[in-house]
């Protein structure tokens, strides 16, 4: 697994609080760090960014590449149960356990300050994660995210083939189920286009308001009129979010 790391200027000093960012369907780990403009503002709050690939790659498993929204690229953050993806496929794993233990061993970093953002299927991660690990996230956000995968056709394809059929088991990476079970400990930020193509179909923003509405979540819904599901929208906005988590973090 690859993954890229923004060191800021302060962690040659003293350790620095470290925030991951998951990315959506097809991206790799250089999507974010080329093309979000997020380093100015880590370096300005002292954060270290960390960006993972969203899938395994090379596993060898019959059709992994066939398609742009399941397998190679398209991990969905979620650790899976049914063959043949189990025995690669642990992407839950990977960012809540695996992926942290690496950054804190060959990195300088305050491993008790850690938060998470992501975009699309990486914003789904993100809330997810956090949700289910609060001590461990002391922050998050999400960039148009899949927030009610149960009912939508990206979530059901991938939850179907990672997971199986039985929907139970799909509870535990559904964003607006977990909040209802389980609530998070900080107000939540998300932002979300107006224009964005995905939005009615794939991205239900509104499941999750009234989710987080249900259960008195605090969370910030900022719908902008125009955006897309582009990277230009993350740029427009990348500042907000470093700052959400930098009072956080710092």
């Amino acid at each position: 697994m690859r993954f890229a790391v923004y060191q800021p200027p302060q962690a040659a000093h003293k350790p620095v609080p470290v925030l991951y960012f998951l990315s959506g369907l097809t991206c790799t780990e250089e999507n974010f760090m080329v093309k979000s403009g997020a380093q100015r503002y880590a370096a300005e709050h002292g954060l270290m960014l960390v960006a993972p690939d969203t899938s395994p790659r090379n596993t060898g498993i019959p059709g992994e590449d066939d398609a742009w929204d399941f397998g190679t690229g398209a991990g969905f953050y979620v650790d899976a149960t049914a063959q043949p993806w189990r025995s690669h496929y642990q992407m839950y794993s990977y960012i809540v356990q695996e992926l942290p233990a690496v950054i804190a061993d060959n990195f300088s970093i305050q491993a008790d300050k850690q938060g998470i953002f992501g975009h699309s299927m990486g914003g789904h991660g993100a809330l997810v994660c956090a949700i289910r690990n609060p001590q461990q996230y002391k922050s998050v956000s999400a960039f148009a995210p899949i927030v009610a995968p149960m009912n939508c056709p990206w979530g059901k394809k991938a939850f179907s083939g990672y997971l199986g059929n039985n929907q139970d088991n799909w509870r535990a990476y559904d964003a607006s189920e977990l909040i209802q079970q389980l609530g998070y400990h900080s107000l939540i930020l998300i932002d979300q286009g107006t224009a964005d193509k995905f939005l009615t179909e794939q991205l239900k923003s509104a499941i999750f308001e009234q989710a987080c509405a249900s259960v008195n979540q605090p969370l910030n819904l900022r719908y902008h009129p125009g955006y897309d599901h582009s990277y230009y929208f993350i740029a427009s906005f990348i500042a907000d979010h470093i700052r959400h988590h930098a009072i956080a973090l710092n």
